[in-house]
């Protein structure tokens, strides 16, 4: 019998989302993928360092030790640009930090995005932004890894805690959209008489949901996976959300509604993961404490071009 992923959290990452790869990046973009191909390989016993994905992976993964193995609750695929004889490199990092990753794809330099649904994923990471924007275009939730400070690829614990933003991100970019053309003043009255009329689904609703399934199978206290929200809005606007997530019926373990003030501090204070949020705003400072990946969305990097 095929193994089935349909009812499991599928998350597909990169190579260098996973690991840091970012010198054979730039031997990539400096020489070429025929050199870049000839690095990796002679380089395919040297181990890789962890990138900023990694975190997030590994704890993800460790979902899985509380389930049979017939019954695991977490699938994650390796899709990357490399070719199959460069990828030893990357299954021997696998091993050495022996994460369960069973399967994988190599498409040597072709679009990765093509084949999401074909692998059931609910979110894909890379570092490559139009791998992440091709697979939002295929309508599935992904964010583009940010560099990080070798210091938070380290777990702090074995629970999963993922941060998201909350416009542009669970919810619809239509609110952000109004405050980024009109102001504050037009954004917040939009809330205000919308108050009670739930907000559309962002790219990463599905997964929000997806999670709360997982957590479902647990006591509170006893789940291996927590979120949080954590939003510029405050009130009164933070009202609109709290009721498109009654709505949802989906639960966030943890919700801060920061009022326009700086998120980093909180995040670290929550021990993220990973945060997705949209703007770099946010990012720049949240990257250097926490594991961070923007969600891009074309009409709202329009706006800011």
């Amino acid at each position: 019998m095929a193994y089935n992923l349909k009812d499991k959290l599928v998350v597909a990452v990169s190579s260098r989302a996973l690991f840091d790869l970012e010198e054979e990046n730039r031997v990539f973009e400096e020489k070429g993928l025929t050199e870049y191909y000839k690095y990796q390989l002679q380089k395919e016993n040297e181990p890789l360092n962890k990138g900023t994905g990694y975190r997030l992976i590994e704890n993800l993964l460790k979902i899985n030790e509380h389930f049979s193995e017939d019954e695991k609750q977490v699938e994650v695929i390796i899709l990357s640009k490399n070719n199959a004889g460069t990828s030893l490199r990357i299954t021997n990092a696998i091993d050495t930090y022996k994460l369960d990753i069973q399967r994988s794809g190599w498409t040597s330099g072709r679009d990765t995005s093509s084949y999401l649904k074909a692998f059931k994923v609910d979110l894909f990471l890379s570092a490559d932004d139009n791998d992440v924007l091709n697979a939002i275009e295929n309508g599935v939730a992904a964010a583009k890894i940010l560099p990080s400070d070798h210091d938070v690829h380290n777990s702090l614990g074995d629970q999963v805690r993922i941060a998201f933003d909350g416009d542009a991100v669970l919810f619809s970019h239509e609110s952000e959209v109004i405050y980024k053309e009109k102001g504050l003043e037009a954004f917040i009255a939009h809330e205000r008489e919308n108050r009670d009329n739930p907000m559309k689904k962002g790219p990463f609703a599905k997964l929000l949901l997806t999670i709360a399934n997982i957590q479902k199978k647990f006591e509170d206290e006893q789940s291996p996976i927590r979120t949080a929200l954590v939003t510029a809005r405050g009130a009164p606007t933070h009202e609109r959300v709290i009721k498109t997530l009654n709505v949802w019926g989906v639960r966030i373990d943890e919700a801060f509604f920061l009022g326009g003030s700086e998120k980093y501090e909180v995040l670290e204070a929550f021990g993220a993961d990973i945060f997705f949020d949209d703007q770099d705003a946010h990012l720049e400072l949240s990257s250097n404490v926490v594991p961070s990946a923007k969600v891009m969305n074309k009409k709202l990097l329009n706006l800011e071009s």
